[in-house]
């Protein structure tokens, strides 16, 4: 390997560095469970299997940097979780997953199309927040967990909440305990209806508790 060869090398690991770092800023700063060490260590492991598949191969096949995405995949995996009826972790993973994308970008020096993406990513995960909450004004899902007395409520009048605030609710669960049943149901609708909702359980004297 030739000097050259290897100061270019380098350059691209520092780049992978760079680019992983600003990516993985942004997922640390939100707390996410794939953060700055990760996205880093995604971006530069891509960036040297890459390079590395083309020395093995002189550059002719680049089948072991292909099997990257299959490897990203699992990880990626790693970070989807499941809270109560809700999948966490989704955009995680598919920020570990187009991170290891840039770094073999950058393995084979398409630096330009490297940054790009970056400059990309960092638009949606923190331009587009607003449309999302925009999004959301107008079609927000939930998971309401509500606890009732065996003796005052059923399921049917339960659902009455929904219709009050003008949600569209659908059970898919309930737990008895004792005198006291809890139901859990996934409800949609705009954002201010589920502010109605929570006003109209938290007012309701035969409710014992609820979550969102």
């Amino acid at each position: 390997m030739t000097t050259d060869l290897i100061q270019e090398n380098v350059t691209k690991l520092i780049i992978s560095l760079i680019a992983g770092s600003i990516i993985g800023a942004e997922r640390e700063y939100n707390n996410k469970n794939a953060g700055f060490r990760t996205v880093i260590l995604v971006t530069i492991g891509a960036t040297l299997f890459t390079i590395l598949s083309g020395l093995l191969t002189q550059g002719k096949d680049f089948h072991v940097a292909g099997n990257v995405v299959v490897g990203i995949g699992f990880l990626g995996a790693g970070a989807i979780f499941k809270e109560g009826n809700t999948v966490k972790g989704i955009t995680t993973a598919a920020t570990v997953w187009i991170s290891a994308a840039i770094g073999m970008a950058i393995g084979i020096g398409e630096y330009t199309i490297a940054f790009a993406s970056v400059f990309i990513v960092m638009l949606v995960l923190l331009g587009f927040i607003w449309l999302q909450g925009f999004i959301d004004q107008f079609n927000r899902e939930k998971t309401y967990k509500i606890t009732v007395s065996c003796h005052k409520y059923n399921v049917d009048e339960i659902t009455h909440f929904f219709k009050e605030s003008h949600l569209k609710g659908i059970c898919v669960y309930r737990h008895k305990i004792n005198e006291t049943i809890t139901y859990t149901h996934i409800v949609k609708g705009p954002e201010k209806n589920h502010h109605k909702l929570i006003s109209l359980l938290q007012s309701n004297i035969h409710v014992i508790e609820f979550e969102v």
